[in-house]
């Protein structure tokens, strides 16, 4: 038996989501109902408030945890397709890259906060780990962040050589190193510790100066300068 709803169309005009930005701003709509706007349309048996709802389900009402859903895993829900998942995700992606650019554009990076701005965004969404490079120069000006490796669910492998020549190539005389842990476990391993130690003491070689070393575990980080691991 289908189910009978109210079209969207059919509600108080001030309380339709695309109506309701228009009048109250973005800031005035629900997570659901900023995500109805992207799905356009409902089915036959669910309004497209409904589908965003299922979607945030989905996603554990949980935001961080929808970045994290791929296109394949949007239409496990019934109703949303390849174009609406892809909307969706490329939605997110702006939103991820414009976080991006905001930490880029710092012409200073002086604590780890302000480096973890950068990284997070970066890595905080995905389910393998990463290795990233943030070069600076003397003064601790962002020139370049780059991802160096990308490995498996459990490590990946930071190639030192790669990452002291291309702070060369990039006229860098400083260094931040990060990675991130899709486990969730923001401690550092044994493996990455002696990785950071043999980074610094290589890069100490060269004239150029590890900063740091973050692990980045969805929006929360750990810095291993911050806690005395340098």
């Amino acid at each position: 038996m289908e189910k009978n709803y109210i079209s969207i169309k059919n509600w108080a005009e001030d309380e339709r989501p695309r109506e309701k930005m228009v009048q109250k701003g973005a800031g005035a709509l629900s997570d659901a109902e900023l995500l109805a706007i992207l799905i356009s349309s409902g089915t036959r048996e669910r309004s497209a408030i409904e589908l965003a709802r299922d979607i945030l389900v989905l996603a554990h009402n949980n935001l961080h945890e929808l970045g994290r859903l791929s296109p394949k895993e949007l239409q496990k829900v019934k109703g949303i397709g390849e174009a609406r998942a892809i909307t969706i995700s490329a939605a997110l992606e702006l939103g991820r890259r414009r976080q991006i650019t905001e930490g880029v554009q710092r012409p200073l990076l002086q604590s780890s906060k302000q480096a973890a701005e950068i990284v997070i965004p970066l890595l905080r969404d995905l389910n393998h780990e990463v290795f990233c490079v943030l070069y600076l120069n003397q003064a601790s000006r962002l020139l370049r962040h780059e991802i160096v490796s990308s490995g498996g669910l459990t490590g990946t492998v930071a190639d030192i050589r790669i990452i002291l020549k291309n702070a060369l190539l990039h006229n860098a005389n400083q260094l931040i190193v990060a990675h991130n842990h899709p486990s969730g476990n923001l401690q550092p391993s044994n493996a990455d510790k002696e990785l950071t130690r043999k980074l610094r003491d290589a890069a100490t070689s060269m004239d150029i100066k590890l900063l740091d070393h973050l692990i980045v575990a969805g929006v929360s980080y750990l810095s291993f300068a911050d806690e005395g691991l340098m």
